[in-house]
């Protein structure tokens, strides 16, 4: 089985979000950048302040740009024959599929929940057009996961029998 790779969904807010924060960083750099230029670092009594504070000044804005940036191209879920990926920017973890319990579809949030064996989880978050694909490849890779759809049909028939 060939790796698949899944897209996480950002919402739109938090892409904004992003995107004004790599904007940020960039306008820091660029007014730091400023700043040494009309700056006289000889009248300095001692120089190796304003080299700390002008290497912090730009270190921190290039930080967290990268982060950011890894953000939008490295987020992403994985598949291949025994692990499933998790990629959310430089945070990466890996799962065993031999360790997936359920896989769960509820259709009243409309959430994808993975359960493991020691009754953890995670939601998958990629676009709703791609949970069957998601389905299809996590169960192809390991036939001993239990499907289920939970429905608002399946909730009204769960409390009538109650």
């Amino acid at each position: 089985m060939a790796m698949k790779v899944f897209k996480y969904k950002f919402t739109k807010v938090t892409t904004i979000l992003i995107y004004a924060g790599i904007f940020l960083c960039a306008l820091c750099v660029g007014l730091n950048i400023f700043s040494i230029v009309t700056s006289d670092l000889s009248s300095s009594a001692n120089i190796v302040y304003p080299v700390i504070q002008y290497t912090l000044m730009f270190l921190i804005p290039l930080a967290l740009a990268v982060i950011l940036v890894s953000l939008l191209v490295s987020s992403y879920y994985s598949i291949d024959e025994k692990w499933l990926k998790t990629s959310f920017g430089v945070i990466k973890s890996k799962y065993d599929l031999k360790d997936i319990k359920t896989l769960l579809l509820d259709r009243t949030t409309n959430k994808l929940s993975v359960y493991f064996n020691n009754e953890s989880f995670i939601v998958i978050v990629v676009k709703e057009d791609w949970y069957d694909d998601f389905i299809d490849a996590l169960c192809s890779a390991n036939d001993k996961i239990e499907f289920t759809i939970n429905s608002k049909e399946n909730k009204k028939d769960d409390e009538e029998k109650k």
